[in-house]
Parts: structure tokens; C-alpha cells; sequence
């Protein structure tokens, strides 16, 4: 599996399509919140709001990008980075949000993927990162433990246990 992050562009409209409306099918709740903002059935306008240079109604600068299995030329999740944290993102929600489609999970997907965000993290200066997950996505927890995440604590957000670790960044 070779896998990149890429921006969003014209040509991966249909990779975003196939994605979006697998996720759609699934009835789950998609994450991370960036790629379900806005309607990406308006193209041009979702590919301008998936990356933010400024803070404003309480979201910090941001930016977003699609994880693309080159072998297979297929979309196979999305990752958000948020370019420092905010009072909300620093107690749930931290620095990386991250998604697989449900077709992709159990392959190694996720721990690809925060991998490679991990270096689009560094290159906007940013040496350590939190990432909050449930508690009960034990998925989601392994991925991060295995790209150096460790366990600060666990928090009770609307009846939810959420875990936030951080990893530093090399």
C-alpha cells in the first residue's frame, strides 16, 4: 500500500465522491468534522473551506488532506490538522482529526496516515500534538499509540470517556 497525503484538486473529484458517499452509506458519523463542514457536492466551494488561515467562530487555522492510496488510486480517508489548539481543541479534539472509510479499516490504514500527518504537523512547526479519541475506538487508540502516542488522561465529554495523548514529533 503506498499512501500520500494530497490537497484536494479537480482530478481526485470522483476519488472524493466514491469516499464521501461510501461514508454516507455506512451511516456513521464521519470524522474528521472538516470533510463534512460544508457539501462537497459543491465542489468549488468545499475545496476553498477545507484549509483556513485564520481563526474565526472558534476554529483555529487548519488545514485538510485526503489520503491517497497511489496503487490502487483510491481515497482512503482524510485527515484535519489543526495548526496550534484553542481552549475546546486542547481539552477534546487536539491537533490531528482522522478518518478512514469504513471499506479501508483493519488494513493499516490509520497508522499510515497520522504518520504522514505527523510530518505535514512538523512542517508548520509543530513538535509535539495531541490526538483524542473514544475510548471505546480501540482502533483509533492502537493507531496513535503506534505512531508514539502516550496516554495523559481520559476525560468525560457529554457521557463519552475521551482519551488524549500526545506524541512528539522527531
Amino acid at each position: 500500500m503506498m499512501l500520500r497525503l494530497v490537497k484536494l484538486e479537480e482530478k481526485y473529484k470522483m476519488h472524493l465522491n466514491d469516499m464521501m458517499e461510501e461514508w454516507y452509506a455506512s451511516g456513521e458519523k464521519i470524522v474528521p468534522y472538516a470533510i463534512v463542514r460544508y457539501d462537497y457536492r459543491d465542489f468549488d466551494n468545499y475545496i476553498n473551506c477545507l484549509d483556513s488561515n485564520v481563526e474565526k467562530e472558534g476554529f483555529v487555522p487548519y488545514s485538510t488532506y485526503f489520503c491517497l492510496d497511489e496503487e490502487r488510486n483510491l481515497f482512503v480517508g482524510a485527515v484535519n490538522i489543526r495548526h496550534y489548539l484553542n481552549e475546546s481543541l486542547f481539552l477534546n479534539g487536539g491537533h490531528i482529526g482522522d478518518g478512514v472509510r469504513p471499506s479501508e479499516r483493519r488494513k493499516g490504514v490509520a497508522t499510515k496516515m497520522i504518520g504522514l500527518a505527523l510530518k505535514e504537523c512538523k512542517k508548520i512547526g509543530l513538535d509535539k500534538v495531541l490526538m483524542v479519541c473514544d475510548q471505546k475506538n480501540i482502533g483509533s487508540a492502537k493507531s496513535i499509540v503506534n505512531n508514539g502516542g502516550v496516554l495523559e488522561n481520559e476525560i468525560l465529554v457529554e457521557s463519552i470517556v475521551e482519551q488524549r495523548y500526545w506524541i512528539n514529533i522527531d
